[in-house]
């Protein structure tokens, strides 16, 4: 029995429910590590270049199991690996709270990453197969506020670390982690027959396993997603990982107050740019089906001499402004990057496409991470990686401008409703 129109939207709506409070989650306990410096180096005896390499070891991890993931994603099915992913990293972040020394550390860190790589091409590729046309951007957007806002919590995590000490709130988020996975095992939506049966047939069919690899790397639009999300990566996660170091060596801001005005307000701007890019997208998609890249490549544009600023002066208060202002560009981005992944990829594809862009973008984020702890121990400050920074977001901005859709997908312009496909008519016909 086919599911009808209403059905379709209530489920499509739930799972974005069910997947935002995973999202938060998630960027919570990869979070918190860089919101509490002070007390995780002091207690580990460890200086500025090891603690990047918390970071950068996650990035590169996950960087490199991203595309594994969205190819298992995309065969074995969504839901499966969503909840699997959640529960394996969950227990990682309550190891990392028990943890005695920095190479214990480290491989709680690793293990995070192998887990948590599988979760967002997943979730987002799920969020897509039921959101098309004039909800596909909000849909994705309202997901990833999941993640600003576990960003945005985890800048309390300086604060909660003066409080009742850095430890606590690992071991805490990793019980709330494991508690919710068991949550989705008994009520997230399973899949219905329109969903399942076109991945039946795609799993049958005689497409070569490198098959989902080569259409996308063949695809120039999508290349151009690739070198985009490289550059965003390189340029964005070393400032979100080291603003809050930033604000207290550089500036004088106190250890609460530097979670405060970095990670928080980074991405509390990039929540606000999501929610406003998401319904400008949807809205111009319907006359321009470019929207989903130039949106963002707009915000680049002028993120970047507001991140170059950052770097130039000591002025707080326009400081934070130019903080507010990249953070709402990535936001503009993080809306639309499935959505635009999906105007130049094979459907079938979706899932490892996003895993590859995580790839590129998270390890680049991680080699250029490292480097700024790297740079600053020998004396270059944090201001100057911010300024390299903002030449990588106006390249990436460019990359934005040169993405082409090469087609419209399956059903695109249609909110809700059964996937249309060559592959699911035929197993719609073998039932009847």
């Amino acid at each position: 029995m086919t599911w009808q129109p209403e059905r379709w939207r209530k489920t499509a709506w739930a799972i974005v429910a069910f997947l935002w409070i995973v999202a938060t989650l998630n960027y919570l306990d990869r979070q918190l590590v860089v919101t509490m410096p002070g007390p995780i180096k002091t207690d580990l005896g460890i200086g500025d270049e090891r603690f990047g390499l918390l970071s950068s070891l996650f990035l590169w991890i996950y960087g490199l199991c991203s595309p594994v993931a969205g190819y298992v994603a995309d065969r074995v099915g969504k839901r499966p690996v969503i909840i699997a992913s959640l529960l394996i990293w969950s227990a990682a972040t309550f190891v990392t709270g028990i943890v005695t020394s920095f190479e214990g550390m480290l491989a709680a860190r690793a293990a995070l990453g192998v887990s948590e790589a599988f979760y967002m091409p997943a979730a987002v590729a799920l969020i897509v197969e039921y959101h098309r046309g004039s909800t596909r951007s909000r849909a994705t957007g309202l997901h990833l506020s999941g993640v600003y806002a576990g960003s945005v919590l985890g800048g309390l995590g300086g604060a909660f670390a003066e409080m009742f000490g850095w430890r606590t709130g690992f071991v805490m988020m990793g019980a709330v982690g494991v508690a919710y996975a068991l949550v989705l095992m008994i009520f997230f939506p399973h899949p219905p027959r329109e969903i399942a049966q076109s991945h039946s047939s795609q799993r049958m069919s005689d497409v070569p396993s490198t098959g989902a690899f080569a259409s996308l790397l063949t695809s120039r639009g999508f290349l151009f997603l690739l070198a985009m999300n490289l550059l965003n990566g390189a340029a964005y996660w070393p400032v979100r990982n080291w603003l809050p170091e930033f604000f207290r060596s550089e500036l004088g801001v106190s250890q609460a107050w530097a979670g405060v005005y970095g990670p928080m307000a980074f991405n509390g701007a990039a929540f606000m740019g999501m929610l406003l890019a998401s319904h400008v997208s949807d809205w111009w998609s319907k006359t321009n089906e470019r929207a989903r890249a130039l949106v963002p490549a707009i915000g680049f544009m002028i993120a970047a001499p507001c991140l170059f600023t950052v770097g130039a002066i000591e002025y707080l208060p326009l400081i934070l402004a130019c903080v507010l202002v990249a953070g709402m560009s990535q936001g503009f981005l993080d809306s639309n990057l499935m959505p635009a992944a999906c105007t130049v990829t094979d459907f079938r594809h979706r899932a490892t496409a996003y895993g590859l862009l995580n790839f590129v973008g998270t390890t680049a984020g991680g080699v250029m991470t490292y480097v700024g702890g790297m740079l600053k121990e020998e004396n270059v400050p944090f201001a100057t990686t911010f300024q390299v920074a903002s030449l990588l977001i106006f390249i990436a901005g460019l990359c934005l401008f040169a993405v082409k859709p090469i087609r419209a997908g399956p059903c695109e312009h249609q909110a809700f409703g059964p996937l249309q496909t060559p592959e699911l008519n035929s197993a719609r016909s073998a039932t009847r």
